[in-house]
């Protein structure tokens, strides 16, 4: 598995704090949830980030005993679904992601809800191991990531 250059930003920090399960439970909401998918996403290849993040994440609900709440496929979808906005931007900042994918964010509807129905995702099967959508989503205009010419990096990684 590819690792890419792990850079100095407490991106690092906060995903050695999850792996270690040392996040604060009252602070590690929806948002947190992402950034952290997002972080390792820097760092990792998608193959690895999910590995490594579904990992920590189950640990993390079993340390707080809570490991009915974890759920693979929406894990699953929402560190695929980072890892593609990530490949149609050409920036590597945080905000600025965080600013052009306001619908990660969305509680009520939650963009899950586009793509899977309440009965499959309620279903054993879809809590353990990763199921494709049973529902097809609205269209979203896709804009490719600009290419860079120049040896240097877009943006920094932070």
């Amino acid at each position: 598995m590819s690792t890419r250059t792990a850079s100095p930003c407490s991106a690092s920090t906060s995903i050695e704090a999850f792996e270690d399960t040392a996040v604060d439970p009252d602070r590690f909401d929806h948002e947190a949830h992402i950034h952290i998918g997002w972080s390792y996403l820097q760092l990792y290849e998608l193959e690895e980030a999910l590995y490594r993040f579904s990992a920590a994440l189950r640990r993390l609900t079993k340390r707080l005993g809570i490991e009915t709440k974890y759920h693979e496929t929406i894990t699953w979808f929402f560190m695929i679904l980072i890892a593609e906005r990530r490949s149609t931007s050409a920036s590597n900042d945080w905000q600025v992601f965080k600013q052009r994918n306001a619908d990660l964010f969305a509680r009520r509807p939650s963009i899950v809800s586009h793509y899977y129905s309440d009965e499959r995702l309620g279903t054993s099967l879809a809590r353990t191991q990763f199921v494709l959508p049973d529902r097809v989503p609205p269209a979203r205009e896709i804009t490719p990531r600009a290419h860079n010419t120049s040896e240097q990096p877009l943006d920094p990684p932070c």
